[in-house]
């Protein structure tokens, strides 16, 4: 029985090795046209790490999603747009193709806004991976659905229906709460939420305070959590490596830091250590202002650097087969095929691995942060035994940042 989960392990292993070579094949400069190692790079590989506005479900199919366009006329009217897809826009609106690596204004050529030229890039796909450009006018704000959105909406989805679940069907009826969890379903969601409670929260928010956020963190938690996981699912994509979705999550704990920090905490921000001459004070205050910002835009970047790298890890793993099949020909693109699948098994296992750590390492970061902003220092009285000492918050900081470092594949 061991022996056959086992095979069947393997096999799931080796279906998600080879699904990214499902989703990366390179598109065509034109319909019929040859593979170039241009097509490559911006299309399978970088076009598939970030995000699009189209869902791959390659070789099967390729469904374009809703684009809205808050623009601006060349009459100054403003209008809001909407279009069930990439090609209906080019197609039906005021809209072209900018050449690739062009940007307006730079002299690269003319928007493709018509004719042969534009049938022929929507046939090849270009549209998808290309700059879209409003021809007469500009775009104020591009409010379109998203890959990365899409995902988004779906690990909140997932999340929600989890714990909505688990609360009907277990918690009201007191499984839980006044005798033990039932089940492997429910033993392991109360494991992970014992261990944001007790691992991160209550060590680092100071007495009871954790209990208000412990709510906030265990939201961020599951949900970077479901995200990063999905972004291993064939033909799916991580919402968390987009800089859009954990810049708002990194803004989100930079809130709650400004709205819960205590009068302690903004005295020193604001002023300065008690005890530092007054030119000192005056020089650590925009230090310690702009510490402030840096460690949440920090909170952003990690996470995304993270799942992005990864994913451009494994999609250039995947293009090097076809881009040795261009430079020396089928044979060595064969024997290319076994390595880069094998390699890419073991980045795909170290990112189940990182999915988790990077939920936990937001998670604890928020913690820290939220702790050293809501602590209270008490200078006429010892402080009592009611929580973690705050005193060292910014040793446990710096051990976090150095603990994870190396986790950044």
């Amino acid at each position: 029985m061991i022996a056959r989960i086992r095979s069947a392990g393997l096999v799931v292993l080796i279906l998600l090795g080879m699904s990214p070579a499902l989703t990366a094949t390179p598109a065509t400069a034109a319909e019929g046209g040859e593979v170039t190692l241009e097509g490559i790079v911006n299309n399978s590989i970088l076009g598939h790490a970030t995000d699009g506005y189209y869902l791959d479900f390659k070789p099967f199919a390729e469904v374009e999603l809703p684009r809205i366009m808050l623009s601006r006329t060349a009459g100054g009217a403003l209008t809001l747009e909407t279009y069930g897809s990439t090609m209906s826009m080019l197609k039906n609106g005021p809209y072209g193709l900018a050449p690739h690596g062009g940007e307006e204004g730079e002299g690269h050529g003319p928007l493709v806004t018509q004719g042969a030229d534009l049938e022929e890039a929507i046939a090849a796909k270009e549209h998808l991976h290309s700059t879209v450009k409003r021809a007469e006018g500009h775009v104020v704000a591009d409010l379109s659905i998203s890959r990365h959105f899409v995902f988004g909406l779906l690990s909140m989805v997932i999340v929600f229906g989890v714990f909505i679940t688990l609360a009907q069907r277990y918690y009201k009826k007191g499984i839980g709460r006044t005798e033990a969890p039932k089940g492997a379903f429910q033993n392991m969601m109360e494991v992970m939420v014992v261990f944001v409670r007790d691992e991160i929260a209550k060590p680092n928010i100071q007495g009871e305070k954790w209990k208000t956020f412990l709510p906030y963190l265990l939201t961020a938690f599951f949900f970077i959590l479901v995200a990063n996981i999905l972004g291993l699912v064939p033909f799916a994509g991580a919402a968390t490596s987009n800089i859009a979705v954990t810049g708002v999550m990194a803004i989100m704990t930079f809130v709650i830091v400004l709205l819960y920090s205590s009068k302690d905490h903004y005295r020193e921000l604001l002023t300065g250590p008690p005890d530092a001459p007054v030119l000192v004070r005056i020089i650590f205050v925009p230090i310690e202002i702009i510490g402030l910002v840096m460690r949440h835009l920090a909170l952003a970047v990690r996470l995304f650097a993270n799942m992005v790298g990864g994913a451009l890890i494994i999609f250039s793993l995947i293009g090097l087969i076809f881009i040795i099949n261009i430079l020396f020909g089928e044979g060595a693109a064969v024997g290319t095929v076994i390595i880069s699948i094998a390699f890419t098994v073991f980045i795909l296992l170290l990112k189940l691995l990182v999915a988790f750590i990077q939920a936990y390492v937001f998670t604890i970061l928020s913690a820290l942060f939220i702790g050293m902003a809501v602590e209270e220092h008490h200078h006429e009285e010892p402080e009592a035994d009611t929580g973690p000492d705050m005193s060292r918050l910014d040793e446990r900081l710096d051990a976090v940042e150095e603990a994870v470092e190396p986790t950044s594949a």
